[in-house]
């Protein structure tokens, strides 16, 4: 076990205690990286997303109405900021577009804003990702041939990154992206500057350049919304902020509001200013040449601030990334206190970071990058439908809000909100059917069995909750008659029927019985002391502090320190309960402590293990409407 635990050290750094949370939050100085990182990055592929709609219909006059395409998509960046800040204002503990949703629509819109939202976290990295790429092939072309291999690569290394901690990848993910930032402002500055002075022609491309250029077609309202389409891309990242408040120090809301105005701020002069130099150098896209490329070629020409700007973009596109590593894992969490998603999301890893959610976006983004062969074009259409239908849930819940609190100036901002459901409900439309035909109608059947999946989950915890819950605990307890005083320990997660089922086992066999509880939370900790003390439960509960986090390694340190004291001839008999499910999917729902616990325990000679069975009757029985008390949340 050491050698495991020095390698575990060398790859995330040393266990941080739970007290040490705070310290891993974000300011606005490092939160405005990690944050903005995606709605940055966006402006390395949005603009060439556009142009490869409008340019084989149009072709070299396709660059003339960019302008008409990005205007409304900035308005739109606007009214949802705003529009983001109040929910941030109204909702400290994150969640976004779900907590909205839940709070004021319903529990199926919260079910869909959260299906909606995991698919554009997801989405973000394999974009991102692919992105990176392209933009490391358009300056080094020789690798084309491991587009693939490095968009993995890319994915391990952020992963491995983000499971190391939120402050760790903040600082290491921050100086990149604020680079970016520079030489992009830089790139624009000085391309207007030569622009004013009339040092910037436009760029020309050979007659035999093999290029997606079409001929002069015909401009229609069609063609623009699909390049509208194409455009939201940029619109990504706006969110992340609201759904990640709890990420930021004290006072969160304050900080959380900082960073998303300064995200606007960036975006607005980034992206606003490489639509107007695109424009006037009559950039369109090439094979094999990226359009921020070209730009920056054309600009800073082939020197060294030319490879600076691909090596940041390429940077700032691998910590795009990143922005979903922050988002996603902290909605699993919240998603899964609410009973939607696997309990598993909710636990904190060595580093303090969700480590279980970092691990399902490595693995769903892997196989999306497989699967599209890290093509960014093939994943757009996929990408902005989930964030659109987000933003629309959360406008529209923010409106049925202000209607039902009032409260000070509420009518101009129901307003706003009314404004940004207008508009992100429009745009989910054109989205979705400008993109059709390239696999945006895939998202209908995945949200829908997303939903149901969720829904399948939430109805198999009310149930289980129902089955252990006890309301006359003592009238279910017998006291023990044994005269046999080995010491048999019971692994109590809290008090439930299944705990109750392992006491009055350990109470036939012995009279000396100890309840052996692990806390990790200290306020759980000392609700189920008073709890326990209320029952007027005879056995006595020993009470472990982790503040690591860890289960199964204090359980075994307990039990070896008594082996150490018994008399020659005793044992120590462990008695752990285990849920029997009756299908494979309801038994992934439940942590699997006990069989770790087990392995560890093997070795001592002197401590034999009792498993005691807790069947359920049925693993989907339909449940009522009232949540039960969730239990057993602490693992063992």
């Amino acid at each position: 076990m050491g050698s495991k635990r020095k390698i575990k050290n060398i790859l995330l750094g040393n266990t941080l205690k739970s007290i040490e949370l705070e310290g891993e939050k974000l300011g606005p100085f490092w939160g405005v990286p990690i944050m903005a990182s995606d709605a940055v990055s966006s402006v390395a592929y949005a603009i060439e997303e556009m142009l490869l709609v409008l340019v084989p219909v149009l072709g070299l006059s396709a660059v003339h109405y960019l302008g008409y395409v990005t205007s409304p998509i900035i308005l739109l960046f606007l009214v949802l900021a705003f529009s983001y800040s109040q929910i941030i204002a109204n909702y400290p503990n994150g969640g976004g577009a779900y907590i909205v949703s839940a709070e004021n629509i319903g529990r199926g819109a919260s079910m869909v804003a959260a299906s909606s939202l995991i698919i554009g976290y997801v989405m973000t990295v394999a974009v991102s990702l692919s992105a990176a790429t392209a933009a490391l092939i358009s300056a080094f072309p020789e690798f084309a041939d491991y587009r693939l291999l490095f968009a993995l690569l890319f994915l391990c290394i952020v992963t491995l990154l983000n499971l190391r901690g939120m402050r760790e990848s903040s600082k290491l993910f921050g100086i990149p992206t604020y680079a970016f930032i520079v030489i992009m402002l830089a790139l624009i500055v000085t391309g207007f500057a030569k622009l004013i002075t009339g040092n910037l022609p436009p760029v020309h491309y050979p007659d035999n350049l093999q290029t997606v250029s079409g001929g002069a077609g015909t401009v229609s309202l069609f063609l623009l919304l699909r390049a509208f389409s194409s455009g939201c891309s940029a619109l990504t990242g706006v969110e992340v902020v609201s759904n990640a408040v709890p990420s930021f120090r004290e006072p969160s809301q304050k900080n959380a509001k900082h960073v998303l105005f300064i995200l606007v701020g960036i975006i607005v002069a980034i992206f606003g200013g490489a639509v107007l130099l695109v424009t006037s150098l009559g950039i369109i896209p090439l094979e094999g040449k990226t359009v921020i490329s070209q730009m920056g070629m054309a600009i800073f020409g082939p020197g060294p601030m030319f490879y600076i700007l691909q090596f940041a973009t390429s940077l700032i596109l691998l910590l795009a990334a990143n922005t979903a590593y922050n988002g996603l894992p902290t909605l699993l969490a919240i998603l899964a206190a609410d009973g939607s998603v696997p309990r598993q999301f909710m636990h904190r890893g060595t580093r303090l970071s969700f480590s279980n959610g970092i691990l399902f976006i490595f693995f769903v983004a892997a196989f999306l990058l497989v699967v599209f062969k890290a093509e960014t074009h093939y994943l757009i259409p996929l990408y902005a439908i989930g964030v659109f239908l987000s933003f629309t849930l959360s406008q529209i819940g923010m409106v049925i809000r202000w209607i039902r609190v009032k409260g000070k100036g509420y009518w101009y901002k129901m307003f706003i909100n009314g404004l940004g459901a207008l508009m992100t409900g429009t745009g989910t439309v054109i989205v979705f059917v400008t993109r059709f035909a390239q696999g945006s109608w895939a998202l209908a059947i995945i949200i829908p069995v997303i939903v149901f999946i969720m829904h399948r989950i939430d109805v198999h915890y009310q149930f289980v909750g129902r089955q252990l819950s006890v309301n006359d605990f003592m009238s279910h307890y017998h006291k023990s008659t044994s005269h046999d005083t080995n010491l048999c320990i019971v692994l109590a997660g809290g008090i439930n029927r299944s705990v109750l089922k392992a006491l009055n086992y350990a109470n036939l066999i012995t009279s000396n019985v100890v309840a052996l509880h692990v806390a990790t939370d200290e306020r759980q900790c000392e609700q189920l002391q008073k709890k326990w003390k209320e029952t007027g439960i005879d056995i006595p509960l020993e009470v472990i502090m982790s503040p690591y986090r860890e289960l199964i390694e204090p359980v075994e340190e307990y039990i070896s320190k008594k082996e150490a004291d018994l008399p020659p001839g005793d044992m120590i008999t462990v008695v752990m309960t285990r849920f029997m499910e009756e299908s494979w999917f309801a038994n992934i729902l439940h942590n699997q402590t006990t069989y770790f616990i087990m392995q560890r325990l093997r070795k001592h000679r002197n401590v034999s293990m009792v498993l005691v069975p807790y069947l359920y009757s049925t693993a989907f029985k339909p449940a009522s409407k009232e949540k039960s008390e969730m239990v057993n949340k602490s693992g063992v």
